[in-house]
């Protein structure tokens, strides 16, 4: 299973970014997908995250303008609009589940840089 975020990169406050997770060994259908950003001075933060039935959840400090999608497939994406400053971080995708078995499924991508800056 591998999974590969594209999309980040260097823009100015206001700004729009899409980040998309690409997943090679895996549908998604089964898992929550969630994308996490982290910064060297904070830990780890869950941003958004989308449920297999649908269920949304965005942290309060990015409400409003993120918002996570996917095709329940192989892909799924942040879209960050009036990217701010504080945003700037390593963004990163994760897909988890935990079957009715107990087994856990827990993958990571590398992580991409979102730096907003004027």
């Amino acid at each position: 299973v591998r999974l590969v975020e594209s999309g980040g990169g260097l823009v100015r406050p206001g700004e729009s970014l899409r980040l998309t997770c690409a997943g090679s060994g895996i549908i998604f259908d089964t898992y929550d997908q969630n994308w996490y950003r982290q910064t060297p001075e904070k830990q780890r933060e869950l941003v958004a995250s989308i449920a297999p039935g649908g269920t949304v959840k965005i942290a309060d400090s990015v409400q409003g303008r993120f918002a996570i999608s996917g095709d329940n497939k192989k892909n799924f994406y942040l879209e960050m609009s009036n990217l701010k400053p504080e945003d700037t971080a390593v963004y990163f995708c994760n897909a988890h589940r935990i079957t009715n078995w107990g087994a856990e499924y827990d993958y990571w991508g590398q992580g991409t840089q979102v730096t907003v800056s004027s």
